[in-house]
């Protein structure tokens, strides 16, 4: 019987295969959507991810037979141990072989880590922040993957579940058949709503101008979102890194953002065309080729996504967001849109799911973080 063995990333082409390994795994999976190799280098460089600054972490791959057959990385978030007293150990990038001694070696990795510093838990899948891809697919492993969405096979649970670790958090993703006709109800509140608060949407005349209004954007974001128990705010140094990593997928149209009369973001959405297909075609390279398929997803595409959406709570219950669906009925409309894929939502998150409700929609995925208490007596 083969070993496992566990090695730590330390040079350069150990990160690679690192980074590499789920897409050899998931080779001619029609549903897997591989990342850009270069983004997922530049996560482990400390010039490039800030959140490196506050936290730490080691990568570990596991070998059998001379081969990668597993993945994981753990992390310790200091800010969060810091604002919000949670202490616990992160694992992320866990991929593996269907395999029970695989998943086991790479599990007891982030146990024996947790012991080494003295922690009480672990929890995973999930990256550095809140912005990070989370939570581990536990329904609609027959659905294609987003850009922001972790994929990884049926058996992946049923793993971790054998080794006792058990629910912690949950996720739920929706899908909506987009209407030809806007619900009445939208059409008509959305002018009174205006109205009232004297709001508007903003035009934008290229991407260029969307720039003044994305500091405001994670601000409002933190505003919307510092009521759940997990959320940490954004840093000035993360918007500056997400800004750099996904303005240049952003397109001018698939942006609303609602401003009051003094010009004062209130509320903003933003979506994308479904890069998915692109992404598969391009193996994780936007060059030489890569970049092709991107420009035609762009240009002609039947599937959006959406990524962020922020409304102050101050107008949360007001009905603004029949403003914002409006503006984005339009949009679609005219583009050609006939679906929409909702990001990830915490279960628990009531408020941000009741935004889909005119949208008749699905819930086609789910997601959840496992967790697994520690004796370090």
């Amino acid at each position: 019987m083969s070993t496992i063995s566990i090695i730590e990333v330390k040079t350069a082409g150990q990160l690679k295969q690192f980074v590499r390994f789920p897409m050899d795994l998931y080779k001619n999976n029609p549903y897997y959507v591989p990342s850009f190799i270069k983004d997922e280098m530049k996560i482990w460089d400390a010039k490039e991810n800030p959140a490196l600054d506050y936290s730490e972490s080691k990568q570990y791959l596991a070998i059998k037979d001379n081969k990668v057959v597993g993945r994981i990385a753990v992390i310790i978030n200091h800010k969060e141990e810091k604002e919000l007293g949670i202490k616990k150990v992160r694992f992320g990038w866990i991929d593996f072989i269907d395999d029970s001694e695989v998943s086991k070696a790479l599990i007891q990795i982030a146990i024996d880590y947790a012991k080494e510093h003295k922690i009480d838990k672990i929890e995973g899948p999930m990256g550095f922040t809140n912005l990070d891809k989370a939570g581990m697919l536990t329904m609609g492993f027959d659905k294609l993957a987003t850009m922001i969405g972790i994929y990884n096979h049926a058996y992946y649970p049923k793993h971790l579940e054998n080794l006792g670790l058990t629910k912690e958090k949950e996720w739920v993703e929706y899908e909506m058949n987009f209407p030809k006709v806007l619900p009445e109800k939208v059409e008509k509140f959305s002018g009174l709503i205006a109205q009232k608060y004297k709001l508007s949407v903003l035009k934008f005349k290229s991407k260029e101008e969307i720039l003044p209004y994305v500091e405001p954007m994670f601000k409002l974001l933190d505003e919307t979102y510092k009521h759940l128990s997990t959320y940490t705010p954004i840093s000035e140094e993360q918007i500056k890194t997400y800004k750099e990593k996904y303005f240049p997928f952003i397109d001018k149209n698939y942006v609303i953002c609602v401003v009051d009369e003094n010009q004062q973001l209130v509320s903003f959405a933003i979506t994308m065309p479904s890069y998915s297909k692109a992404l598969q075609k391009s193996k994780g390279k936007l060059f030489p080729f890569g970049w092709w398929h991107f420009l035609q997803a762009s240009k002609k595409n039947d599937r959006a996504n959406f990524y962020l959406i922020g409304i102050h709570p101050e107008y949360q219950r007001r009905g603004v967001t029949a403003i914002i669906f409006k503006e984005i009925f339009v949009r679609f409309t005219s583009m050609g849109i006939d679906f929409a894929e909702t990001n990830p939502e915490l279960e628990e998150n009531k408020s941000v799911q009741l935004l889909w409700q005119d949208y008749n929609p699905v819930n086609h995925k789910r997601r959840r973080t496992y967790s697994m208490m520690i004796n370090n007596g």
